[in-house]
């Protein structure tokens, strides 16, 4: 069948055939996406004769004699379509996955509707899911489209206990530095001899702005224009070795020194070369625009001149002086994302969009239940299925390569597997497996006695608890392998090359440098992408088959096949003396996170799962006696990182019961909590950030009748965020509504504050949405959840109006990513309290919940 593409004519060979498939494909044009498969969450919008559908669930017949608009095709004469120029002026995007989908039914939308109001342009994009939460700039982005015309565009051993203590502090402070990358200058850059400047970043880019942030760093030290500037992602092969990988919001921090060091010392070497030829002192010479020039300018080598022909170069026995703070040009300057503009055109390429030569699909059989376990499989009739080239069937694996991705899909799910599926576990029974223990725990806080004072005395004790949680990444997960006899190059959506590389190694029956793994863009990935499953069963298939395998999960499969967030349960108790707190304990209780990822000697060491406890610690300087202590949960679950940790779940119960004990003790929540900070360097960023977050948002300022606010704070990897939200609840419905959220963060320095706001604005919808509608569940051993309508996101419909404020309390750069996620249910809980005083101590807030609370009351 012919079809008009972008202007152009295509013939489709299977009119029955989904016009998402064809158009990825068969015609590779991947800026169209694949998010769900059920039309729910619009990334794989295109135009039909102008109008937007979704290609996921169009059949290539439906749209027979229609011209059909990609992402591709949006811009006309190679100038930008108005929305994606509008989306480009905005820096709407973080990880891009959704974008093309947006802005396609954004477009459409206004090309009906020229002068939209803000109500309406919520209701057209309402059926778009941005799990980045970028839906205030989508907004924004579509008003200023609008305002331009869009509308008339077309188309010492000390034993375990302090030993545990101590690493607990470690963990929880700002000045540990997971670092590792070399200053080596030639493990970061590459000079041409056309002066062309290549920057390696090892830090994959997911949406949170790393390659920009990273790019600002090396281009003030190195003495470059931003611009001349070419990022190229490393991997295992090329870029500085990184065993950790992207996560922990620790990119920047933990590149930060290193980076600047590596480029300062390139800058001197190449200083000391033109002096060299010059007959000079390196030290009356200038760097400036890539390149050495003299004080006053009449001689001048560009950094390609200096490096030409030069195979030898000597390191300055002194380490290189860095630029001075005040002479940064592009730190602390809200520059554009340098990755922006090939998402916002649909060219970025995803693990889902890779292609090779002679390549074909992959899938691998997935166990049924939770504890499922494969006793036997055989080939059953899959190999007899159209486009099956074979099957693979080795030990406890499974899958089949095919000429389609639709017909692995089906190969796969025609072998035949027995199983054994396990204990057949309820919801329930789970739930019931998360509590503190009346005795135990791992302390990894003890500040004074605090079980001393309260054995004489509890004034106030309340218990939390938080739901499994699914990272619902919009673009599952996804690899291309290409396996030779004594070599693998694998290309995967991936924050951690060096895991894959080394899980390889043992499976492929190769020494770890034989496997090169080189990440792309991510779709998403919150924690769920440091362990990619896809990447190792196109491995395997790729080596079996003899040619380059990609695989892509369907969403049905992340759903089931991930891993997840875990429950926690916290139980905290506090003595009130005068109205200050004497003593506060918190007890909390959790499955793994990071455990489930580390050899069982750092369980043993540790005893506590620090990325499951990741927030709970009391910060609070002016409480004398404080305990925390943590209960590792075994679960038949599989769980592990998801964005922040454990800090929204903690922070939930910190704050939450900070907030009962002002109340309790007749004080206003925001100075009760000013009231307990200390004097130390902690305290003062806390307590200018709460002030900041409050003033902004009218604290103690009347307001609408049905409306309240709520304040919450945390501290994650140094980064200290304090939140205020506003809400409204339909007492009808039970349904919650976050009208609005006032955030002051202090990242200590910022290196691009747009992309940090960025950053506070997505963990704040990504907040709003777990506290409120996210919740994963388990019945009959089964993860009940398929897809987004059993786990809907928070919509751009029901994002609260985000105001964001950055603050500076010294020069040494911390994380963004995480840490504002922390209050948000937080502040949302004391909110409602404040509003209907009926307090909400379960996530997420459901309106059956809610209800249940006002009849409670």
């Amino acid at each position: 069948m012919e079809l008009t593409i972008n202007g152009e004519p295509h013939f489709i060979d299977d009119p029955n055939a989904l016009l998402l498939w064809a158009l990825r494909d068969e015609l590779g044009l991947t800026g169209t996406k694949f998010g769900c498969g059920a039309g729910i969450c619009g990334a794989c919008t295109v135009h039909a004769n102008g109008e937007a559908v979704r290609a996921c669930m169009t059949p290539v017949s439906a749209v027979a004699g229609k011209a059909v608009t990609t992402i591709e095709g949006l811009s006309q004469n190679g100038e930008l379509h108005p929305v994606q120029r509008a989306f480009l002026e905005e820096q709407v995007p973080q990880c891009g996955w959704c974008m093309s989908g947006q802005m396609m039914t954004a477009a459409a939308f206004l090309s009906q509707n020229p002068a939209p109001t803000p109500d309406e342009i919520r209701q057209a994009m309402n059926r778009n899911y941005c799990r980045c939460g970028c839906y205030t700039r989508i907004q924004s982005a579509i008003a200023r489209a609008a305002a331009t015309g869009a509308g008339l565009a077309l188309g010492v051993t000390l034993g375990k206990a302090p030993l545990r203590l101590f690493v607990a502090e470690q963990l929880d402070s700002d000045n540990i530095s997971f670092t590792g990358l070399p200053d080596d200058p030639f493990a970061w850059f590459e000079i041409t001899p056309d002066n062309r400047i290549r920057l390696y970043l090892s830090k994959v880019e997911m949406g949170q702005g790393v390659h920009t942030a990273l790019a600002q760093i090396a281009a003030d030290e190195l003495e470059v224009n931003l611009e001349q500037l070419e990022v190229i992602q490393g991997g295992t092969h090329r870029g500085p070795e990184d065993s950790m990988g992207t996560a922990g919001s620790t990119s920047v921090a933990s590149s930060f020194q290193p980076l600047r060091q590596a480029a300062a010392t390139l800058r001197e070497m190449l200083r000391q070369r033109a002096a060299d030829l010059w007959g000079m002192t390196a030290t009356a010479l200038l760097a400036r625009a890539a390149g050495i020039e003299t004080a006053d300018g009449s001689q001048r080598l560009t950094y390609g001149e200096l490096v030409a022909g030069q195979t030898e170069w000597e390191f300055p026995e002194a380490a290189a002086p860095l630029k001075p703070t005040a002479d940064f040009r592009y730190i602390g300057q809200p520059v554009p994302r340098v990755d922006l503009p090939a998402k916002i055109a649909g060219s970025a390429i995803y693990g889902y969009d890779l292609r090779q030569p002679d390549m074909l699909y992959g899938a691998a059989v997935h166990p049924p239940t939770i504890e499922g376990v494969m006793r036997l499989a055989r080939a059953g009739n899959a190999g007899s299925l159209p486009g099956v080239v074979q099957v693979v069937i080795e030990d406890d694996f499974a899958g089949v390569v095919a000429q389609t991705r639709y017909q692995a899909w089906a190969g796969a799910a025609a072998i035949e597997v027995e199983w054994d599926e396990g204990k057949l576990w309820q919801q329930a029974e789970l739930d019931a497996l998360i509590a503190v223990g009346a005795r135990g725990g791992v302390t990894i806080q003890k500040e004074g006695s605090a079980e001393r004072y309260l054995r004489d005395r509890r004034d106030l004790t309340a218990e939390y608890r938080s739901p499994f949680a699914v990272h619902a990444q919009l673009e599952p997960p996804a690899a291309l392998a290409d396996v030779k006899a004594d070599s693998a190059r694998i290309w995967a959506s991936t924050q951690a090359p060096a895991t894959i590389q080394s899980e390889l190694a043992p499976i492929l029956k190769m020494d770890a440098a034989q496997i090169e793994v080189i990440p792309t863009y991510l779709g998403g990935g919150f924690g769920r992408k440091l362990n990619i499953e896809a990447a190792v069963e196109a491995a395997r298939l790729s080596q079996a088959v003899g040619r380059p395998v990609h695989v892509g999960w369907t969403r049905a499969e992340e759903m089931r096949g991930g891993y997840f967030r875990p429950p926690t349960h916290s139980r905290l108790s506090a003595r009130l003396d005068n109205g200050r707190i004497t003593a506060l304990q918190h007890k909390q209780a959790s499955g793994d996170v990071a455990f489930a990822f580390l050899p069982g000697i750092a369980a043993a060491a540790m005893g506590a799962d620090f990325g499951a406890w990741r927030g709970a610690r009391i910060p609070y300087a002016g409480i004398p006696h404080r305990h925390t202590a943590a209960w590792r949960i075994k679960l038949p679950v599989r769980t592990g990182w998801w964005r922040g940790l454990g800090l929204l779940a903690n922070t939930f119960a910190l704050e939450s019961f900070m907030d009962e004990l002002a109340h309790a003790a007749g004080s206003d929540p925001l100075q009760f909590r000013l009231d307990h900070l200390g004097a130390d360097p902690l305290s003062q960023r806390a307590r200018a950030a709460l002030q900041l977050a409050a003033a902004k948002a009218g604290w103690g300022a009347p307001l609408p009748v049905g409306r309240a606010r709520g304040i919450a704070w945390s501290v994650d990897v140094g980064t200290v965020v304090a939140q205020v939200a506003e809400l409204s609840v339909d007492h009808a419905s039970g349904k919650i509504r976050v009208e609005r959220v006032v955030a002051a963060m202090d990242p200590g320095l910022v290196v691009n504050p747009n992309g940090a706001a960025a950053q506070v604005e997505g963990s704040i919808i990504m907040g709003v949405g777990s506290t409120l509608i996210e919740e994963m569940t388990i019945k009959d051993g089964v993860i009940e959840p398929t897809n987004f309508d059993r786990y809907p996101l928070l919509t751009i419909a029901d994002s609260p109006v985000i105001e964001v404020h950055l603050l500076e309390s010294d020069g040494v750069p911390r994380g963004v990513g995480e840490p504002p996620l922390g209050p948000v249910a937080a502040a949302i809980a004391n909110a409602f309290f404040a509003l209907t005083g009926a307090r909400l101590r379960r996530l997420p807030f459901t309106p059956e919940r809610v209800l249940a609370s006002l009849l409670e009351k």
